[in-house]
């Protein structure tokens, strides 16, 4: 007898014994209502997590394709953040917008500037081209010397108007821009929409700001072109031809193999300056240098200050031993 068998009948009513054919029948429809209601349950979770995967969106894919209206900005709250960290908290200081701010570069350029109390507000798209994490990892560094950083596209003009309209940045550093000659190759949209079209939106808004900020920008050595003449002026015409044309040799180094390295006869050893964090150096100095914008209102009244500085140094390293090194 089951344990529904002991449940008192309706009054006026008599319990009738139910046959082992009736008690069976209901247990299999009591599994199969179960099974049921559980199948539907996990279902629902797959379906929820698929539609709100981050990687089913393509948008991700693809930093140029990102839609701006991804990114979170505005309010008291917000621009708190963003009028303190641009505070100026030193005699003869400066303010700066630095963009590309969670990149490698941009991250110390950040940490300089406001070691020496200048004013430091931070711009970076977090893109996954290089790591993110690595990215929000050197935010969270920055964050706690006092340098906040807004997740925002150097197209969005709307962001930028408003970052211009909470700070009046003296100085702009601009860093944020799409490397990798490769995958320029790949994505040539990528590049327009970063390194151009990006370009151009700051440059415009920083035109029709009242504070007519100083400009420093980023470039490569690779405007050069292929240049002959040795040593050449940084006066030079800048042609822009693809000067990389090296072989990738990832998955090589990953099978163990060795790297080909190519050498003319009598001619020495493959070697190059390399540039490392240091650089950061001559960013802060073409900072200080600049000159104060000959503009007023959008309108240019005079020749505007244009250097050239080719940061490097005068060590060259062989190939070889940058391989060696490595261990590969």
């Amino acid at each position: 007898m089951s344990h529904l068998d002991n449940i008192p009948s309706t009054p006026g009513k008599f319990n009738m014994e139910k046959s082992a054919y009736v008690q069976h029948r209901l247990r299999w429809h009591s599994s199969l209502a179960k099974l049921m209601f559980w199948s539907f349950m996990f279902m629902g979770v797959i379906l929820i997590f698929f539609f709100r995967s981050p990687s089913s969106n393509p948008l991700h894919q693809d930093p140029s394709r990102r839609s701006l209206s991804t990114f979170n900005w505005g309010g008291p709250a917000w621009e708190k953040l963003v009028s303190s960290s641009s505070r100026i908290r030193s005699h003869n200081g400066i303010s700066v917008l630095v963009t590309g701010a969670a990149g490698f570069v941009g991250t110390h350029v950040s940490a300089a500037l406001k070691r020496r109390g200048d004013g430091v507000l931070g711009l970076d798209n977090f893109n996954d081209y290089y790591d993110p994490w690595l990215k929000r990892a050197r935010r969270a560094l920055l964050e706690q010397t006092g340098v906040y950083i807004v997740e925002g596209d150097i197209n969005d003009s709307s962001l930028l108007r408003k970052l211009f309209d909470v700070v009046a940045f003296t100085h702009v550093m601009h860093l944020a821009t799409q490397a990798g000659v490769r995958y320029a190759m790949e994505n040539p949209g990528s590049y327009v929409h970063s390194n151009i079209a990006g370009f151009v939106s700051l440059l415009e808004i920083s035109k029709s700001t009242n504070s007519q900020p100083a400009i420093v920008w980023a470039s490569s050595s690779s405007v050069y072109g292929l240049n002959t003449k040795v040593p050449f002026p940084r006066e030079i015409e800048l042609i822009n031809l693809l000067v990389y044309m090296l072989r990738l040799r990832k998955l090589g180094i990953l099978k163990g193999k060795s790297i080909q390295i190519f050498e003319a006869a009598n001619h020495g050893n493959v070697a190059r300056d390399f540039t490392y964090v240091d650089i950061v150096r001559g960013c802060l100095g073409a900072l200080d240098t600049a000159e104060k914008s000959t503009g007023s209102g959008g309108k240019k009244k005079g020749p505007a200050q244009l250097r050239v500085y080719n940061l490097g140094n005068t060590w060259p390293v062989p190939v070889s031993d940058l391989v060696s090194w490595r261990g590969y």
